[in-house]
């Protein structure tokens, strides 16, 4: 599985394309002031720390990279002891320049991409119970406006009852006054003057 390499320099991050180590736009501001490292901040005093490499060699520079040095320089390059390790297998433990580098940096992205899931999932679980939260005080907010609107609806059929029962009551009256408006005066009158003459 073939990776990109990318700038080390967390607030860059750019995937490296034609050359590596620290000539890059962003390391090129850091490495004119201060020969410091802008991943680890480790001092970089010798002439040969920084070193541009070319991350899509031709074959050309494949065959001649090593061209003139002398084979004790090659195999020095190729395979180094490295010092104070514990030998495996009973033959000490080879230090690929190379690969340790290049395993270096897959190992950096890897943590930096398990910094970021970590970051991620925080946030996905505090905008999670954010949610709970704000579905908790909604549905909170939905009960009181239901219970709210269920005595409004009451109140209302009260209202409608009593407004039934007054039309009612004023039908009933009316019909009565028109009864009593319809009658002569005098049958009415009649008795009554009967009853005071008595």
């Amino acid at each position: 599985m073939e990776t990109d390499l990318r700038c080390n320099n967390l607030s860059c991050r750019k995937i490296l394309i034609e050359r590596a180590v620290v000539v890059i736009d962003c390391a090129n501001a850091l490495f004119d002031t201060a020969q410091v490292c802008s991943a680890c901040e480790a001092p970089l005093n010798e002439p040969d720390d920084v070193v541009i490499t070319s991350l899509r060699p031709t074959n050309d520079y494949k065959t001649s990279v090593l061209s003139g040095l002398s084979p004790a320089v090659v195999l020095e390059i190729c395979g180094r002891e490295v010092p104070g390790t514990v030998a495996m297998f009973h033959t000490p433990m080879i230090n690929f320049r190379a690969i340790a580098f290049w395993q270096y940096q897959i190992h950096q992205e890897g943590s930096y991409q398990q910094a970021v899931l970590k970051s991620l999932n925080d946030k996905n679980s505090q905008i999670s119970k954010q949610l709970e939260n704000v579905v908790r005080e909604a549905n909170g907010e939905i009960n009181l406006l239901n219970n709210k609107l269920s005595g409004l609806e009451r109140e209302l059929e009260l209202e409608r009852r009593k407004a039934r029962d007054a039309q009612a009551s004023s039908r009933e009256k009316d019909k009565e006054y028109q009864k009593l408006k319809v009658c002569p005066s005098s049958a009415i009158d009649g008795p009554l003057e009967r009853e005071a003459d008595d």
